[in-house]
């Protein structure tokens, strides 16, 4: 019998990678406790149980720990069989499924993070490439799920939705802050409805990242980033 009150969930609160393993833990209906990790001190059970990488998330069941958040996820739906399923059952959504969500960590993620830091010419061409990678995801997304919509009443939250809202579900206090604008519905329709109706979920609104927060985050990063250029 799975002891489920064993879990426990090395986090960080602005990190998206924490936060799509708490919506999972949550969505799962999963007890567990979490404990904030300060990035710049990180305590001594953090290094022990992430010794390689060193970094959050880190999930620990029954005292063994399980890294890297998408790991992490898979790892929760393969543990807890009772609960509502992360990935797909058939293996061509579920290897497709895995694709985008890798896509958009390593690739739009990875392409969106400049931007806080930038500005001019550099900032344009970043904003250029968000949109053709958005674009690109959005189109495989629409293959592979036509006319699909965000399930409103959040159940069955699985892999690509968390993925999807826990790297975009922050944009627009990211665009408050560089004063850009990071998702257009007119260019990428499909990824902006689901993010819109992913927001306006309960257990969304709950555990992911609060606006203003996230906003005044960005803000900092900006003009400290700006001023070192001057």
């Amino acid at each position: 019998m799975e002891e489920k009150k064993k879990v426990k969930l090395h986090g960080f609160w602005a990190s998206p990678y924490s936060k799509r393993v708490e919506l999972a833990l949550k969505a799962q209906g999963i007890p567990y406790e979490y404990i904030e990790e300060n990035l710049y001190n990180k305590s001594t059970l953090l290094l022990q149980y992430n010794p390689v990488h060193k970094m959050i998330p880190v999930l620990v069941h029954n005292d063994k720990s399980v890294v890297e958040s998408l790991v992490i996820l898979e790892y929760i739906d393969e543990t807890w069989k009772n609960a509502p399923k992360l990935f797909q059952e058939d293996p061509y959504l579920r290897v497709n499924v895995r694709f985008l969500a890798n896509f958009l960590d390593k690739e739009v993620f990875e392409s969106m993070r400049p931007v806080i830091t930038t500005h001019g010419e550099a900032e344009e061409k970043i904003l250029r490439d968000v949109t053709e990678k958005l674009k690109m995801m959005e189109k495989q997304m629409q293959d592979l799920f036509p006319g699909e919509k965000p399930l409103v009443d959040g159940k069955n939250l699985g892999l690509l939705y968390i993925v999807v809202i826990s790297v975009l579900g922050c944009y627009k206090a990211a665009e408050e802050a560089a004063n850009v604008k990071l998702i257009d519905p007119q260019e990428t329709p499909f990824i902006f409805s689901w993010v819109t109706a992913l927001n306006e979920l309960p257990l969304v609104k709950e555990t992911i990242q609060p606006h203003s927060k996230m906003a005044e985050r960005f803000r900092y990063a900006r003009q400290k980033a700006l001023q070192s250029m001057s």
